[in-house]
């Protein structure tokens, strides 16, 4: 349904450490630096949607959406389990652990990105 999803990184390299080793877990792959200016790093694949991290584009402090969540697919309530352990352990801030979610015969789990983004996983268990 959508090509591509973007955030602002305040701190762009603690940001790409948190997404690096969370998407890890989620068997999503980093490709590396889309652009210098402003510097941008690139996830996923253009097939199934590509996932952007950046500086702003003036400049300014990066800012989250009030009430905006992003969410990707884990392919196992293990690897949400996985997934919301290691955004901990590389500066993610703790909203929801992994639970039974609101739609039947899942496990959903949110955190916060180092910027303050709301970042979610979904498994269908």
């Amino acid at each position: 349904m959508y090509f591509h999803v973007m955030v602002g990184a305040t701190d762009l390299e603690a940001s790409k450490a948190f997404y690096d080793a969370t998407f890890a877990t989620l068997g999503i792959t980093g490709k590396g630096k889309l652009r210098d200016t402003p510097l941008a790093y690139m996830y996923g694949e253009p097939e199934t949607g590509l996932f952007f991290i950046s500086k702003t584009q003036d400049g300014k402090p990066a800012t989250y959406a009030n009430g905006g969540t992003i969410m990707f697919k884990a392919p196992s309530e293990a690897a949400a389990k996985a997934w919301y352990e290691t955004g901990l352990a590389h500066g993610g801030l703790p909203e929801d652990a992994p639970a039974p979610g609101a739609l039947p015969g899942t496990v959903m789990s949110r955190l916060r990105d180092p910027t303050g983004n709301k970042i979610a996983v979904v498994a269908f268990v």
